[in-house]
């Protein structure tokens, strides 16, 4: 019985050890499968090493092995953004609990950890910045840029004062000038990020104006300043007060008297910035896009605005609608910010050339003349000479041209009673009088002199018009004659004449009612090129003797 007892209880024991090896052996299995990555699950592998490097500070080469599967030629795109939202999960969470810092009290194998780590995170934003933000497609444009903006958030939040000009938002800024024109990217950071967050306008600013004095080569130079001036036209509502409390994408400056609180800061970036980028060599399309915008978006943020004018006394002597739009941010800059610039009338004096009534510009051109010259206390001659100039341009203008000129030409007169002497003006003397009528007199009005006030237009007289009362349209002259009644309208709407052209002329005529059906006699020839059966009339032999000489 004891034998057999013993057995037994040999074979229980064998039984209990067989069961509990093949319990473990199954349990190292398992546990090499959920160790190893799952090739046909790999946002699963993702995770797993996502939550391992998470876990313990072993795993950290799992950040190499995520960084090389983005890498990878052959990586698919989902499996790529799973991937590197992965990434910014793990540096984010790495960031907030400290494994960046580093002290002088910190060992000497912390120090390798957390320099390794950094290189690590330097490699992952060079991937973000050149591989995906750059990429054509726009699913990963849009991941990458969300994410760099996550970590440029996490990288503000860390101990102490944050250095915003080695940050990653200096890189970012950078790689968003180097993007093509018109991306999307671009305008989504200028609307949601740069226009609402005053730490991220004013660090952007400052890493624009650094980056565009830079060498670069021609394109490269030309490609940043377009879309520098894209980022900085974004940039249309300017901080009112220090008192005024702003919006900061990271941490709040402790410092109470710091330059993110200060006004005066943030427009001297500003101004920076825009000085940078009108000294980076504008192409003329570029150019007008900048003077189109000076009042609104440039000169604001001028702390000292007298700076500019450098620049729109050069794009005035560029020609064509660039002066135009030159001279008026020279009159905003004179009429508001009481800037003295003496050679203003004189400039718009020169732009009244024979081209003008025939340019496509005309219409913004009288429009802003017609401000410039608004002011009722201009000098009677320099009023005259721009009266008589372009009296004397609409004898050799095209009618959809004339028709603004007279309009305007009387709105001058009633705002300057005293140039109505050049309508009509009466000689007294008799000898004179009889010396005109015999031989008549040449015009005082020199077209040749280039200064306004020394043409002696206020001598002459507008027999310009008064030869235009018998223009061959009769819209012209009909307008014309406006000039040679009483002034009993205050003034002429000036929009309702600038729009004008041949085809709305030729369809106005057409499209009026006849008050009277004209009169109309006509006899149908029965023959063209012969006078009779035998004889050939004068368009027949005309006929003859091109054929002959053909």
């Amino acid at each position: 019985m004891s034998t057999v007892g013993s057995a037994t209880t040999t074979g229980k024991k064998r039984k209990r050890e067989t069961s509990k090896l093949r319990d473990e052996t199954q349990r190292k299995t398992k546990s090499k499968k959920n160790t190893a990555p799952s090739e046909d699950d790999p946002q699963a592998a993702i995770l797993l090493l996502e939550a391992q490097i998470l876990e313990s500070r072993r795993n950290y080469n799992n950040i190499t092995t995520l960084i090389s599967t983005v890498k990878q030629q052959d990586a698919e795109e989902d499996t790529a953004v799973l991937t590197i939202v992965a990434l910014c999960r793990i540096f984010c969470r790495l960031m907030a609990s400290g494994c960046f810092v580093r002290s002088k009290a910190t060992p000497e194998t912390e120090v390798v950890i957390v320099q390794w780590l950094k290189e690590r995170y330097q490699e992952y934003v060079d991937i973000l910045l050149a591989d995906f933000l750059r990429s054509n497609t726009a699913s990963k444009q849009n991941v990458a840029f969300t994410l760099l903006m996550r970590l440029v958030e996490q990288e503000s939040k860390g101990e102490g004062e944050y250095n915003w000009r080695k940050g990653l938002l200096a890189s970012l800024v950078e790689a968003l000038l180097l993007l093509p024109e018109n991306d999307p990217i671009r305008q989504e950071y200028a609307e949601k990020y740069m226009k609402i967050y005053d730490d991220l306008r004013f660090y952007t600013l400052q890493s624009i104006a650094a980056y565009l004095t830079g060498d670069h080569d021609t394109a490269t130079q030309e490609l940043i300043t377009a879309n520098s001036i894209s980022l900085l036209s974004a940039l249309d509502k300017i901080p009112e007060s220090n008192d005024a409390p702003g919006a900061f994408y990271g941490q709040h400056p402790a410092q109470q008297k710091h330059q993110l609180y200060s006004v005066t800061a943030h427009k001297r970036q500003a101004q920076e910035a825009w000085l940078a980028t009108l000294r980076s060599g504008l192409s003329k399309d570029q150019r007008k896009v900048v003077l189109g915008m000076v009042a609104n978006r440039v000169a604001p943020w001028f702390l000292k605005v007298e700076m500019l004018m450098d620049f729109l006394t050069d794009s005035f002597n560029v020609g064509g609608a660039t002066s135009l739009l030159a001279l008026s941010g020279l009159f905003y800059l004179v009429q508001e910010k009481n800037l003295d610039y003496p050679s203003f009338y004189h400039k718009l004096y020169s732009l009244l050339d024979v081209g003008l009534l025939h340019s496509k510009h005309r219409s913004r051109f009288f429009r802003l003349l017609d401000t410039f010259m608004s002011s009722t206390h201009l000098p009677a001659a320099l009023v005259a000479s721009f009266i008589k100039r372009l009296s004397r341009l609409a004898l050799h203008g095209p009618p959809a041209g004339i028709v603004a000129v007279i309009p305007w030409i009387y709105n001058m007169l009633k705002r300057h009673p005293t140039c109505t002497f050049m309508i009509h003006r009466e000689t007294r003397d008799p000898d004179e009088r009889k010396e005109l009528e015999e031989g008549g007199m040449e015009d005082p009005f020199d077209m040749g002199e280039e200064d306004p006030m020394q043409t002696g237009a206020i001598e002459s007289s507008l027999w310009e018009i008064e030869t235009l009362q018998s223009h061959y349209h009769p819209n012209v002259a009909t307008l014309a004659k406006i000039i040679s009644e009483q002034f009993t309208k205050r003034s002429y709407n000036l929009e309702d004449f600038l729009d004008q052209s041949y085809t709305v002329i030729l369809n106005a005529e057409l499209g009026r009612e006849l008050k009277k059906t004209p009169v109309v006699e006509y006899e149908i020839p029965k023959r063209i090129f012969t006078e009779s059966d035998t004889e050939l009339g004068p368009l027949g032999v005309l006929m003859t003797k091109v054929y002959e000489l053909s």
